[in-house]
């Protein structure tokens, strides 16, 4: 049996079960498998294994589902792909003797406790530039993983936007077929830092524009539908297929119809929503929108039903403060709707709702309030970038709008405060929720504090 060409990647996880990634390679004449078995931590038998057989559909990759797991328990597994003759069956290939890849690869189930502490990383753009399909000093995007890696057990990892860039090379060389696309994700994600955390941690994704194009779809052409086309195939093979966006069949096997990108997932006292900020928005007309109307109401009701602890909302493009420049791509070009969201928060109460999003190359964390309610506040936490260029500049302070209330149609609203300083390098966030605050680390590749923030939960 052969390693993973890309992952195994550990996605959406729960105190039942867990979706794993792998893609294989695509060979002549024979029929290529995906492999996963498993054991409780500390034991001898390997479970039986699940079988898949891979397809040039998926980019030869599927995610396979452990079921049947203990809650908050430590896991072991193996994971490979190998080739039989092109009429077997899964359950032929099941009965096949294999010798398994020697690499064992561990996760944790979830844990369904409230009170306890949670700790969650949280990065956005990552730049691996490739020239002639090979990255160059792929290391430099690497190594910030192996300090996310070294702080140990986590409930989740957070890639909100520009996991890879499609469009590093546009105005040399446009990447716009499918082929070269998957490259960029094969080289981003197998990596050797990075594999090691996404073997090991629940990891959850949601695109910004870069997995398309620059300001998708304010740049879009009327040439794009190729572009869209195979970038987002691209986008869910190897981002959508492992997360909570896929729901399960009869069988246990994922559902490969999929209907929207937008999820929510609970984990003990936390509740996440990660929006779509990209694929649903209206950019003209009298009811202009980043996310469309189903989706707000998902949002409106996940609210009112949620009862955890903290909402997170994963806004992949800064939802506050609003930008001097590039402001038009952002939330204050959807003035309304973002006022919407923030209303139905402040008038049906509900606390301890924090925006987590990525996309400016800068990290901060702010708060707002409200002049007429004492107890509505909502904070945003920033974390970019994973890894910077020197072709993309740093976020500054200075083109934020701190001074004036967020654009919007109507009063009430304080102008944002920041509630820690910019951070303008490569780093990622920590987020640990413990008792009644959520502290926020901010890490630089190193793996060193550059600021640490606590909110006051209420």
């Amino acid at each position: 049996m052969n390693e993973p060409t890309v992952g195994p990647i550990v996605g959406y996880t729960t105190p039942e079960h867990t979706r794993i990634f792998l893609r294989g390679d695509h060979k002549n004449q024979v029929a290529v498998f995906a492999a996963v078995r498993h054991r409780k931590a500390g034991t001898q038998s390997w479970s039986a294994g699940l079988y898949s057989r891979l397809s040039k559909a998926y980019d030869m990759s599927d995610t396979l589902v452990l079921s049947g797991l203990s809650p908050d328990t430590q896991y072991e597994y193996q994971a490979g792909w190998f080739t039989t003759p092109l009429d077997q069956t899964v359950e032929m290939a099941a009965k096949i003797e294999l010798r398994w890849p020697s690499t064992v690869y561990r996760f944790k189930s979830a844990s369904p406790k409230r009170n306890r502490a949670h700790r969650y990383i949280v990065g956005s753009c990552r730049y691996l530039r490739l020239t002639a399909n090979i990255p160059s000093r792929p290391d430099l995007g690497d190594k910030i993983f192996k300090s996310i890696h070294a702080l140990g057990l986590l409930d989740g990892v957070l890639m909100v936007g520009d996991q890879v860039y499609v469009d590093d090379l546009n105005i040399a060389w446009p990447d716009r077929e499918y082929a070269d696309i998957s490259l960029k994700y094969q080289a981003a994600f197998s990596q050797p830092y990075i594999s090691q955390l996404m073997s090991s941690a629940p990891t959850y994704m949601i695109l910004d524009d870069h997995e398309i194009e620059d300001n998708w779809p304010s740049n879009r052409d009327s040439d794009d539908d190729e572009l869209y086309r195979n970038a987002i195939k691209a986008y869910e093979i190897f981002q959508c297929s492992h997360g909570p966006s896929h729901d399960l069949l009869a069988d246990g096997r994922i559902d490969r119809t999929l209907k929207k990108y937008w999820y929510t997932f609970a984990d003990g006292d936390t509740d996440w929503f990660v929006m779509d900020c990209r694929t649903e928005r209206v950019l003209s007309g009298s009811d202009k929108r980043m996310i469309g109307v189903e989706q707000e109401n998902a949002l409106s009701k996940w609210l009112s039903n949620s009862t955890a602890k903290v909402k997170f909302i994963v806004s992949s493009v800064m939802f506050m403060p609003d930008q001097k420049k590039h402001g038009e791509d952002g939330w204050q070009s959807f003035a309304a709707q973002r006022h919407r969201i923030l209303e139905t928060i402040r008038s049906n109460a509900f606390k301890n709702v924090i925006f987590v999003s990525g996309d400016i190359h800068g990290s901060l964390t702010c708060q707002l309030s409200h002049s007429e309610d004492p107890n509505f506040v909502v904070h945003n936490i920033v974390s970019s970038p994973l890894c910077n260029t020197k072709l993309l500049p740093y976020a500054s302070v200075r083109n934020l709008i701190f001074n004036a209330p967020l654009a919007s149609n109507n009063k009430g609203f304080n102008p944002p405060t920041l509630t820690s300083a910019m951070i303008s390098e490569d780093n990622f966030a920590c987020l640990t929720l413990e008792g009644q605050q959520l502290k926020v680390d901010f890490y630089n590749p190193q793996g060193h504090v550059l600021q640490s923030v606590t909110i006051a939960l209420q």
